[in-house]
């Protein structure tokens, strides 16, 4: 990894943490944790997402839309 790269992740992590406190502070540890476990799904089910989007179909299958 290059100093500039290690830079640009320190950077990002900085602000994490930055949005993190004020999530927290605004709407406490258990909304700030959902949120971010919901981003990172979102990131991990990207493709799936922007096919959803084309095609207007959910990318949420049945079984995980129980409720």
């Amino acid at each position: 990894m290059t100093d500039d790269e290690t830079t640009s992740k320190d950077s990002f992590f900085q602000q994490l943490a930055q949005l993190s406190d004020a999530m927290i502070a605004a709407h406490g540890k258990d909304f700030s944790m959902g949120a971010f476990v919901l981003a990172a799904r979102f990131i991990a089910e990207g493709e799936a997402r922007t096919r959803a989007a084309e095609t207007g179909d959910s990318p949420i299958t049945a079984s995980e839309n129980t409720a």
